[in-house]
Order: structure tokens, then C-alpha cells, then sequence
């Protein structure tokens, strides 16, 4: 049976698959880049018909050099692009000028896509109609598992309470449309008619390309079949600047797209806007400001050290009970601060639209 969607001519049953290019932004992954490599020389997809597109930030841990091990290892031709700007948008708008494949598929090089990660997203790509980026499901591992740190980040990233309702850290959900899903699928076209990733926004680049997307009558698509490992960030210290990123450039596409802002997004924000204001109308001599605010940190240390104590036991890990709640809140209030910070400061970069 035929596929019909944003390519034509791919059949299963039928002609040979298309070409495909994986981009992956890279910068000092030594650690790392080696499990997503090998990931992909395991995929079913033939491999004849892969390339892949390390685009490199001038990494200086040796990362380089594993590349060029791996060069003569790989089934697929594995090429590596030199980055000097060093930031993601850059690399992938790269990556994109570079690519021979009809079809680009985005990878982290903190991740490890399933065997059937990219044929399950060429399938996709073309069932779907006016498909212009397909994606799956996230399962997060540690990244470090020998260290309590890196396991309750782990947990805390894929807990309904660290992440709110992102419906791609959810397994059971049905396909269909969504806003945004991680890493990304693409036919070419969309390139050509809705432009390139925003090299001026350093992170959140993703969302903001889905937007426009979606806005030129393309659909994103979420299929939980395609999954994706991926490894967390190993310390509070690399998460809190992780999610500093996250909440500052979240508030340079809500200034851009305010429409597009969603509740679990506006909750961080919100949360962190009631605790300072708590302290100033108390200090103003409102009494029952100072009530508020211990009932704002009661309530929310509870909720945390409820969600705590249920994936410690449900994971026979007695160390989660106080990593998983401080991994949570520094997700929470360090993108919410982030947020208010982006609000009032926009980048010396920033171009209106």
C-alpha cells in the first residue's frame, strides 16, 4: 500500500526508501556522542540510504577525535561539519545546508534513538497528511546511573509534577497533532517555504520553527511508537543553568507568540510572581500576605516530598526521596525566575518580526 503525505514516491511494499540525513548539534560530548553513533548503525533502516551530519562547535574534549574513530566503523557515511558560532540553531541551519537527504531528522548527542527510530519516522512522515515534523516519545535514563544526583534527574524530568503534561513524556498517549516534539522530523520542503531555524534564539529555536510550521498549514505529529532515549543532565549545578536557558528563551518566543503560551508553562512563572510578591505586601503590612505565602511553600513542599517519597519506593531507591523534589524544584523555580528575567531583558540580538 502507497503512503501519501508531505513526500510522495516512498512505499514500503513499493520503490526504495528515500535518502535520509540525521543532524545532530554537537559540542565537547566525548562521553556521549559514541552511544548515539552506534545507536544509529543498529537502526533497520538501510543504511546505504543514511548519512549522518555531526555539526561540531569546535568541541575541545576530544570529541573530534572520537568522531574520527567511528568514521571508518559506521555503515552509514558519517560526515562532520565545523561550527563556529558554537550554538544549536547554528548548527542545524548548517546541517540543513549541508544535507543530501530528502528527508532531515534532528538527534541530540545525549541521546539513543530504538533500532526502529527512523524508519517508524519516514513511515510517519508519510501517513500523515501536510505532516511537516514528526516525533515521539522521550524515555529519560541518568546519565550517570552510579550517581543519586543524576538518577533523581532523571526521574524528576519524566514525573507529571517536574514536567506538567508534555505529551511526549507520556507513553500511552494516541498519536496525533501537537505543538512541538523533540528532535523532529522534516521533509526538505518545509525548509524551503517556511525558512530556517531563528538563529537568534539560543534555545527554544525548536518551538519557535514549530510555530511557523503550523502557521503555513503544516502539521506536527506526535506517533508514541518512535522513541528516543535520552540521558539527562548529571548534576543540579548543569540543570539549573539547563533550565535557566530554557526559561529565558521561552520568554523571547512568548513575546514573539503570546498566543502560544500554555497553562503548565505559565504555572513556574506564576508560582515564582506570588512568592516574592508574598514578602513585599507583608512588609507593606497586608498580615495576611505572610499566611499566603507559608501556605504557597506548605502546599508545594508537601506536593514535592509526596512525589518524592512514592517514586522512592516505587523504585526501591531511598536516595530519591529528598534528589527527586530538589531536582523538581530547581527545574520549577529556576525556569520561572528565567521567565520573568526574559520578560524584562531581551537579548542585544533580538530582531523584530
Amino acid at each position: 500500500m502507497a503512503m501519501t503525505g508531505a513526500l510522495n514516491g516512498f512505499s514500503r511494499q513499493g520503490s526504495s526508501p528515500p535518502r535520509v540525513s540525521v543532524i545532530v548539534p554537537c559540542y565537547n560530548e566525548r562521553a556521549t556522542i559514541g552511544v548515539l553513533l552506534e545507536a544509529l548503525a543498529e537502526q533497520d533502516f538501510p543504511a546505504e540510504d543514511m548519512e549522518v551530519l555531526v555539526v561540531d562547535g569546535r568541541s575541545t574534549d576530544g570529541t573530534r577525535e572520537v568522531l574520527a574513530a567511528y568514521q571508518s566503523r559506521v555503515p552509514y557515511t558519517l560526515r562532520v561539519l565545523d561550527n563556529p558560532k558554537r550554538h544549536i540553531p547554528a548548527a542545524l541551519n548548517l546541517g540543513i545546508a549541508h544535507a543530501r537527504g530528502q528527508i532531515l531528522i534532528r538527534l541530540d548527542a545525549h541521546s539513543r534513538p530504538a533500532p526502529d527510530y527512523v524508519t517508524r519516522c519516514v513511515e510517519t512522515l508519510h501517513q500523515v497528511p501536510r505532516a511537516g515534523n514528526v516525533g515521539g516519545v522521550w524515555l529519560i535514563e541518568p546519565s550517570r546511573p552510579d550517581s543519586w544526583a543524576s538518577r533523581s534527574i532523571a526521574v524528576a524530568a519524566a514525573h507529571p509534577l517536574g514536567m506538567g503534561d508534555s505529551p511526549y513524556r507520556r507513553l500511552n498517549r494516541p498519536p496525533g497533532p501537537v505543538d512541538t516534539v523533540p528532535f523532529g522530523t522534516f521533509p526538505r520542503e518545509v525548509f524551503q517555504r517556511v525558512g530556517l531555524f531563528d538563529e537568534t534564539l539560543l534555545s527554544n529555536e525548536d518551538y519557535e520553527f514549530n510555530i511557523r510550521l503550523r502557521k503555513a498549514g503544516y502539521v506536527v505529529w506526535l506517533n508514541p511508537k518512535i522513541r528516543c532515549t535520552y540521558y539527562a543532565r548529571p548534576t543540579y549545578g548543569a540543570l539549573a543553568r539547563q533550565y535557566a536557558r530554557y526559561g529565558y528563551w521561552k520568554a523571547q518566543v512568548a513575546r514573539r507568540y503570546p498566543e502560544t503560551l500554555r497553562w503548565r508553562q505559565l504555572v513556574p512563572p506564576l508560582y515564582v510572581f506570588l512568592a516574592l510578591l508574598w514578602p513585599v505586601l507583608g512588609g507593606l503590612g497586608w498580615a495576611w500576605a505572610w499566611v499566603l505565602m507559608v501556605l504557597q511553600w506548605g502546599m508545594y513542599t508537601f506536593a514535592l516530598a509526596l512525589a518524592g517519597l512514592g517514586v522512592a519506593w516505587r523504585r526501591r531507591d531511598p536516595l530519591l526521596v529528598m534528589g527527586v523534589p530538589l531536582a523538581m524544584a530547581i527545574m520549577h523555580l529556576i525556569w520561572g525566575g528565567a521567565f520573568w528575567v526574559g520578560i524584562v531583558r531581551r537579548p542585544k540580538s533580538w530582531k523584530t518580526r
